[in-house]
């Protein structure tokens, strides 16, 4: 089979040939296999667990920190909003589905570019970021490896995990640019309130 990609050439788009080669990489790592299928398909879990961590870290960094780990979660929501139109828009047909005589472990019917998977990574990436370097260092890490998960899989091809990733990132940064300072007194308001403990430690003596 790679005999035969290698002699399509340069007639093929370059993001088809890497896509080939990654899909390469499949075939040959059988043991690799669920173990990549599993991050793609539930490695959302993980940066639910890097939103949750960068709240609890944001309790004791005050009303601009706690801003950007409430932004979060709403910026998530808000790139999946926006990519959802977008992909139905530009309805390009995964891979798993255009082409043939490749690896499959994973495949949906609705269109790939640009991945949800790769906007939401995205968009938590740079907002666990903006609360701390540390986790979002590790956010990184999972975004890398969601994308090249989901390109293994075959549910996409790799134009469709950079944009997804660029634009969840230029979401959440323009986002929390925009609405940093009405968060940030929101914060302040709530801090003076019951809800304290959601946004803040506790104060000393209290």
């Amino acid at each position: 089979m790679m005999a035969s990609h290698q002699a399509i050439g340069l007639t093929v788009p370059l993001d088809t040939r890497i896509f080939y080669a990654v899909n390469q990489f499949a075939r040959d790592t059988p043991w690799l296999q669920p173990i990549v299928a599993a991050y793609a398909n539930y490695g959302t879990a993980l940066f639910a667990a890097l939103i949750l961590a960068g709240w609890w870290v944001a309790r004791g960094q005050g009303s601009a920190r706690m801003a950007a780990a409430v932004w979060v979660p709403l910026g998530v929501l808000a790139v999946l909003a926006i990519n959802q139109p977008i992909a139905d828009a530009v309805a390009e047909v995964r891979p798993c589905n255009a082409l043939h005589d490749i690896v499959v472990l994973h495949c949906n019917t609705d269109a790939g570019f640009p991945s949800d998977h790769a906007v939401m990574a995205g968009a938590a990436t740079v907002g666990v970021w903006l609360v701390q370097r540390r986790l979002g260092i590790l956010a990184l890490l999972a975004s890398v490896l969601m994308c090249c998960a989901r390109v293994y899989v075959a549910a996409h091809f790799p134009q469709d995990v950079v944009a997804g990733f660029a634009l969840g990132a230029a979401v959440g940064l323009v986002g929390y640019v925009l609405l940093r300072r009405p968060l940030t007194r929101m914060i302040d308001v709530v801090s003076e309130s019951r809800l304290r403990p959601l946004v803040a430690l506790p104060r000393s003596g209290a």
